[in-house]
């Protein structure tokens, strides 16, 4: 038998944690038998002393094991997933399952909302009058073998020590902890019963991993956690310096995508829906199918509108409009040679598209627009950015956000774009 302080020691001398510690620990913390205090220490152990790889498997086995686990092995077709670690304008699961769908692989898609400055794909989706996020796990499994995709809340069973754990790090410091952030993420993904996953690491300044090196770190774990774990598991890391797409909000990142699936949309949106869809159809087993085609045929499309009917959403209402803009016009004319992914992040938040504290509610229609991205030439006087909001008292401090988030070079500079994708882990 353990107690909280032995384990706590262990950690905070540098030691390894046997696996009956952190079967333990995990357990108890789960039913309340180790206070957020204790495991509020522990995870400050971890955050400062790292943990081996056989550690952090199993820290996140006894995660798993502290709910339930999906299957869908009897489904009519091959699973994958995809798993974000969150930006700014990401957008991408919107596209993405639809479009996996319509290529023969089913989308099991568990998602999260917004904290912070990074939108969450369930804000996003219930901007859509009707939709609704929450699925028994029936209703789940019925869609999923029906429409081949589905987007919704993780039940409370999924993992309930994540979620405990999850809150206790937020308000603790030891998010950055890469053990913690590793296990949490892997623990709901593989009890969720994919059989493939895909990972999008984000790096730079947008993202939670600004440094390229620490970015790698995190996905070479998680790529080891699911492999061990016999799920099929690849991560890109890709850049989130600049935000992805022209919108940052809810409403208008679902419109947004909706032109993704009508065969529009931004190219940096496109180039990473299809990037991300080749990998998860890759690890289920389907490259014979070229997802660009189902872009371009509309039934990626009409994959999207039957899986917002299928929860409630009417694909064709009205979305909610904010109630006031204001326009930021370019200061100068030149070469956009820069906008910041943090800058514009904030800037949504603030206008109230994000939430500063977990269950606040977020405003369907605020966010940002950009109307020109890096390489764009812009003119002086012309909109850069539009802000919307329902509370026009947001501007000010949503102004203030972008001050020093974007630099215009002499016209006629040539700009030396990033590219997308930056590496390939798997």
């Amino acid at each position: 038998m353990h107690d909280a302080v032995e384990v706590i020691l262990a950690k905070r001398d540098g030691g390894e944690l046997s696996d009956s510690q952190i079967d333990w620990v995990i357990d108890a913390y789960t039913r309340g038998d180790v206070a957020d205090e204790q495991m509020s220490a522990l995870a400050m152990a971890i955050l400062l002393n790292g943990m081996g790889r056989r550690e952090i498997a199993r820290w996140t086995a006894a995660m798993i094991a502290s709910g339930e686990r999906m299957d869908f092995s009897t489904l009519s077709r091959p699973t994958a997933d995809k798993h974000s670690t969150g930006g700014v304008g990401d957008k991408i699961t919107l596209p993405l399952a639809p479009l996996v769908a319509a290529c023969g692989v089913a989308v099991p898609q568990l998602s999260g909302r917004g904290l912070g400055h990074t939108g969450g794909t369930l804000d996003k989706l219930e901007a859509i009058p009707g939709w609704r996020a929450s699925l028994s796990n029936e209703e789940m499994f019925d869609q999923l073998e029906a429409v081949g995709a589905v987007i919704c809340a993780a039940g409370d069973g999924l993992a309930p020590a994540d979620k405990k754990l999850y809150a206790l790090r937020d308000v603790t410091g030891t998010v950055e902890a890469i053990p913690l952030i590793a296990s949490s993420i892997m623990s709901k993904k593989i009890a969720e019963g994919t059989g493939s996953l895909v990972l999008d690491v984000k790096v730079g300044t947008g993202a939670f991993m600004k440094d390229l090196e620490k970015a790698r770190e995190l996905a070479r774990t998680m790529v080891g956690l699911g492999t061990d774990a016999g799920v099929h598991t690849v991560a890109l890391l890709t850049d989130m310096s600049t935000p992805l797409g022209r919108t940052a909000g809810n409403a208008i990142e679902v419109a947004e995508s909706v032109e993704v699936l009508a065969g529009g949309g931004p190219a940096d949106v496109v180039e990473l829906t299809l990037a991300l869809a080749r990998e998860m159809l890759a690890g289920a087993g389907r490259s014979d199918v070229d997802p660009a085609e189902k872009l371009a045929d509309g039934s990626a499309m009409d994959v999207w509108r039957t899986m917002i009917r299928a929860q409630g959403g009417d694909p064709d209402a009205a979305m909610k409009q904010a109630r006031e803009s204001h326009v930021v016009s370019a200061p100068s004319t030149g070469v956009l040679t820069r906008l910041d992914a943090m800058a514009v992040g904030m800037a949504a938040w603030r206008l109230g598209a994000g939430r500063a504290k977990q269950g606040a509610a977020v405003q369907d229609g605020a966010g940002v627009l950009w109307h020109a991205r890096p390489g764009d030439e812009v003119t002086e006087g012309e909109p850069l950015f539009t802000l919307l909001t329902d509370e026009p008292e947001r501007f000010e401090r949503a102004l203030a956000s972008l001050d020093g988030g974007f630099d215009i070079a002499a016209p006629g500079t040539t700009y030396q774009a990033t590219p997308l994708v930056l590496d390939r882990i798997g």
